[in-house]
Order: C-alpha cells, then structure tokens, then sequence
C-alpha cells in the first residue's frame, strides 16, 4: 500500500516540477496580452504655461493648459487585421485633445497604433496613422513590453513621426511601486501642423502658403512598473514655435506652446491603484504560480522517497509459534 502511494506521489511530483517552467515560459508568453476592447483616459496639465493668441500673433501667459489623451480599442479592426497577420493584434483609436484655459480647442490630434497583443512590437497594417497621415511606427508607444528590463527602448514620437532611443535612467520607488525611470530628448525638429487648426478658416496649407514652419522638442519622462511594463506616472517638458514667414509679420520666431506637463493628481491616484492590481495577476504566471509548483513538487518528491524507503524496510520477526507439549509414552 506504500508502495502504491509512493508512486503515485511521484507522478503528482513529475507533474508540478514539469508545469512550473511551462507556466513561466510557455503558457506566459501566450495569456498575457492587452485586451483588445480596452479603454483608458487621462487628463495631464501645464500649469504657468505660454500659448499663442492667434487673434494677436503673440504668444502670452496663461494659468493652465489642459490635455485630455484617449486610448480606446478597435475591436473589430483588430479582428480583420488579425486574419492576415496571424498573430493577436491590438488597434488602439487614440485622441490628443488640448484646451486652453477658456475651454476652446487648441489642437486635435488623432492618432491609430497597432500593436502585438503579447509583445507590444507595432504590427504595420493599413490605417496606421497619425493626424491622418499615414506613418509606419518601429519601437513602442504608449506601453512598454511585460515584464520591462533596465535597458534602453526605442519610443516613437508622434508629434514628429521619428523613433528615438528613450534612455533607462535607474530604479526609483514611486508612490509605494517600484519603478523604472525613463527619459528621451527630442531636439528641435521642424513638424506638421495639425489637420485641425484653433482658428476658423486657418487651414496647414494656407499657413504653409505663407512660408511660415513649425518647430517642436520635448523631454519625455516615464516611470514605468516593470512588471506590466505600464507606466504609472509621466511628464513632458514641451515646446513649439513658429518660425519665419510673412504669418508672423516679419518675427524670425514666436512661441506657439511652452509647458511643463504633468498627469493630474486624481489620475495619478488610479493609474497607480491599477497597475498594482494588473502587476499581481503578472507575478502569479511568472512568479507565483512557477514557484509554488516547483516548491511542491520538490515536497511531493521527498514524500515520495520516504513512503519509498519505508515499504522496502524489512519487518519486525514473526513471533515464534508456541507448541503444545506432547505426551510422554509410558
């Protein structure tokens, strides 16, 4: 009976210490992945900042400019794509709104990403764009791949269609997470002007008519939870400008927007809650659950071993039978 126990302890210890790596490298890699219908907002301000009148042509101070950005998932784009690229794809519809401090738009920019579900790599399909431009996107946007290393990434920036190197910058604590910090510089680059300009009337190819460019650069900081690869919390230091042309009357350049940009306080708070309850369903497929099966699998195995040893033990002696006395013959 031992024996039989043992042996079937031994099959339950195969079997665990067997799932553990399958959990970890195998069935990982193909469950996690970003759901193709979800939606997220988040609304980031620059308080002090400087924007242009276009009424006046002059740029002024204002107390607060407001950007509401938008991610919401194209189901059914990502199920026809999906058919010819043969991999789990994501197409997010996303919208970058900003306000003055009046309420009235200053610009409008919509944007679709397409991306590998698992990985995050940019999957390259028709109608992939930005502000209506068709762009073919290499490096990430937005999110950073699961399970996030302390190495350089490349970003994709759409206000100036470019990919650059977003730099790793060390390991902080942000709020009770432990993050990874990232930051990229994009220099002053001359960029497109919106398809939807502030001002009625003004469309990009009469501004371009007047000779007048845009220019832009920013400093992009991330801090990232490595375990999902989401970022909980960021920041951009942003300027534009216009330059040249008879649109300025003369002025060689004049400031269109300058803020430093930061996520509002109460999306602080959410983003955060969030991605600690996104990072825990992370670690039971990578940490937890591999761990846990090996951990009991090696204490099935010893049970195993000793039901073993115990059943091959030899037994106590029988006791020697007692025998009657016989009769003594006269």
């Amino acid at each position: 009976m031992r024996r039989k126990a043992s042996l079937i302890l031994l099959a339950l210890a195969v079997f665990f210490a067997a799932l553990s790596p399958l959990m970890r490298w195998y069935a990982f890699p193909r469950l996690a992945k970003i759901p193709a219908g979800q939606y997220q907002d988040m609304v980031l301000e620059a308080k002090d900042a400087t924007l242009l009148d276009y009424g006046t042509m002059k740029a002024k101070k204002v107390d607060k400019v407001t950007i509401v950005q938008t991610l919401k998932g194209n189901v059914e784009a990502s199920e026809r794509i999906e058919k010819t690229a043969g991999r789990d794809v994501v197409v997010w519809d996303g919208l970058s709104y900003v306000q003055g401090p009046d309420g009235k738009m200053v610009s409008k920019i919509p944007e679709r990403y397409i991306f590998d579900a698992h990985t995050q790599e940019p999957v390259h399909a028709t109608g992939e764009m930005v502000d209506g431009d068709p762009v073919k996107r290499e490096g990430i946007e937005f999110k950073w791949p699961f399970l996030t290393e302390k190495r350089d990434y490349e970003y994709f920036d759409a206000q100036a269609r470019i990919t650059a190197p977003i730099h790793y910058e060390g390991e902080q604590d942000f709020r009770g997470v432990n993050v990874y910090y990232f930051e990229q510089t994009i220099p002053w680059t001359k960029v497109p002007f919106p398809q939807i300009m502030p001002v009625e009337g003004i469309t990009p190819e009469s501004v371009a008519k007047t000779g007048t460019t845009r220019w832009y650069t920013t400093v992009r900081k991330f801090w990232v939870e490595p375990t999902t690869g989401a970022p909980v919390y960021g920041e951009e230091i942003h300027k534009e400008e216009l330059r040249g042309g008879t649109l300025l009357g003369g002025r060689e350049k004049v400031t269109a927007f300058a803020g430093h940009v930061k996520m509002r306080e109460d999306y602080i708070r959410s983003t955060v809650d969030l991605v600690k309850s996104q990072r825990l369903l992370v670690l039971l497929m990578t940490s937890y659950l591999p761990w846990g099966f090996l951990v009991l699998g090696a204490g099935l195995l010893s049970l195993s071993l000793y039901l073993e040893a115990r059943s091959r033990r030899p037994g106590d002696p029988s006791p020697t039978p007692t025998r009657e006395p016989e009769p003594v013959g006269a």
